[in-house]
């Protein structure tokens, strides 16, 4: 008996030595991504995520989407400072096969930082950083200073004249940039362990992922701040008002960046998004009929209308702007008679969009269900300005019963075309959508948009589009300089791509998302062939 028990135990006893060896094994040290992930300052507002092995370089050589998105010239300089430090005979063996974080964060020095963060394995010495540049035959140069948490390493690249900086923090992650600042900041920064910022990927998810992508949607509008010269401009703005994280993986292909994956929304904050969790995917179909001259849009789709307007009530109430349309629409009923909000909920339909064109003219289009009983409903709150326009006689009327994405609409002309209403600034610019809609002016008429759009999810909930040349000339009004000088003039840049989509689609409370961009088919050849 003695003898079992004793057996007993030495059996069991290496069972839990292979179980740890084992799951130790699949998580070998120095690969840790929620530790280095939670090392990264709170104000980045992406962070590009991809495994430093030989596989990866290979996949993208040749290949400029990477360089058009982040910039030929800091793509070129971090692809210098790999080849000459990680590359290094006393280095490539600790950082082969780790994962190298680039996180981007907003900087009042006219340029949006990187900051590149990864792990060494068990053994690096970081005094190694002398000796590579001592080896590197007069390509580097090295200064040793020290900061909060010890050395800094400052690291002058001769051949493009730039420092780069590193610090080792704890958890043998070793994080450099270009920017002192940014290194300084990294420094200094110390995590809130009682919340995280970005999400990882799921083991198995990540491991089967060429690269991943997180967004931080709260620090969109920092960003912006430093990018825009109006902080208030409308591009993306429902986006940047969301309280949410982003984990995306990779979907590669030659032509096209393309990652999908899931929005994370914080239940502890409330925003005009949130409204859409709660419906089911729809077919997107008004998309349709935006004009061949869109800059941008974004389009709401719900599945059920009338739950949608009840729960923007509440959203107005917890905005704290329901007194305020109580009183409008009492104002409505007693001046014309009519219950607007009951009268107006049964004939909505299931898709919404706010369109920009490049000319600035902005359209609300709207889907419903009988034009011919929604006319006489306009018809009551406007003064009829022509036979098919008139101009609302209220303000706000659009936020109120659309919600946030259409403030912009404050008192607005209106007309109704078959089972659309189109609202606008002027009755000149419903005449241009007249025009467009009569002669079937529709970007879905345009070969490339169709091809970009077969990229694309056919079912959302929130569905944001812009169009890289339409987009121009607004673009070039609203950037602050270096930012139009960059658009306008690195090859690759954004302007070689065509257009850009991100898409939300309700699952389980939170979005799956779709983020896609696409190149101009001219331009494929350039984007391919090696330099």
């Amino acid at each position: 008996m003695r003898r079992l028990i004793v057996t007993t135990i030495i059996l069991l006893a290496a069972t839990v030595f292979i179980t740890v060896v084992y799951f130790k094994n699949l998580n070998p040290p120095g690969v840790r991504n929620n530790q280095v992930m939670q090392s990264i300052p709170d104000n980045a507002v992406a962070v590009f995520e991809f495994n430093n092995e030989k596989g990866f370089y290979d996949i993208f050589n040749g290949n400029q989407l990477l360089a058009a998105t982040v910039g030929k010239q800091k793509l070129s300089d971090l692809d210098t400072i790999r080849r000459l430090l990680m590359l290094s005979p006393l280095s490539d063996q600790f950082f082969s096969g780790q994962n190298v974080f680039i996180s981007v964060h907003p900087s009042d020095t006219g340029d949006i930082g990187l900051l590149v963060t990864t792990t060494a394995s068990v053994g690096f010495d970081p005094n190694s950083f002398n000796q590579i540049t001592g080896q590197s035959k007069g390509a580097l140069s090295i200064t040793i200073n020290h900061n909060a948490i010890g050395p800094e390493y400052d690291i002058l690249i001769k051949g493009i004249n730039k420092h780069f900086y590193i610090i080792k923090k704890e958890d043998n992650i070793f994080v450099g940039s270009f920017s002192k600042a940014l290194i300084d900041l990294s420094a200094l920064y110390k995590s809130d362990k009682s919340k995280t910022i970005f999400v990882p990927l799921p083991d198995q998810q990540n491991a089967n992922s060429l690269a991943n992508l997180y967004i931080n949607y709260g620090q969109l509008s920092p960003l912006f701040d430093e990018v825009f010269k109006n902080n208030n401009t409308d591009i993306f703005k429902s986006f940047r008002l969301l309280p949410a994280v982003a984990a995306l993986s990779i979907n590669y292909k030659n032509d096209a960046l393309m990652f999908n994956g899931i929005t994370s929304l914080n239940n502890h904050t409330y925003s005009y998004l949130n409204l859409f969790t709660k419906q089911q995917p729809v077919d997107n179909r008004l998309k349709d009929m935006f004009p061949a001259t869109t800059a941008y849009s974004i389009c709401f789709a719900v599945s059920d209308p009338q739950k949608f307007e009840a729960d923007l009530s509440q959203w107005h109430f917890k905005a704290g702007v329901n007194a305020e349309k109580d009183k409008l629409f009492r104002k409505i009923k007693q001046e014309t008679g009519l219950l607007l909000k009951n009268e107006f909920e049964p004939l909505l339909s299931n898709e919404f969009a706010v369109v920009t064109t490049r000319y600035q003219e902005k359209f609300a289009i709207i889907s419903v269900k009988d034009g011919s009983k929604l006319l006489p409903l306009m018809t009551n709150i406007s003064t009829m300005i022509s036979d098919g326009i008139g101009q609302f006689n209220y303000e706000k009327i659009p936020f109120f019963l659309l919600g946030d994405a259409f403030s912009i609409f404050r008192k607005p002309y209106f007309m109704v075309i078959d089972n659309y209403l189109v609202l606008a600034a002027s009755p000149s610019e419903l005449s241009s959508y007249t025009d467009t809609y009569i002669n079937r002016k529709f970007i879905s008429k345009t070969g490339q948009y169709n091809e970009f759009d077969n990229l694309l999810a056919e079912r959302s909930n929130v569905a944001f589009f812009i169009n890289f040349k339409n987009a121009q000339p607004i673009l070039k009004r609203d950037l602050k300089n270096p930012f139009y000088d960059a658009f306008e003039n690195n090859h690759p840049g954004w302007k070689d791509f065509y257009g850009a989509a991100y898409q939300f689609t309700a699952s389980d409370r939170n979005f799956y998302t779709n983020f896609c961009m696409k190149i101009n088919n001219i331009d494929t050849a350039a984007f391919t062939k090696k330099n």
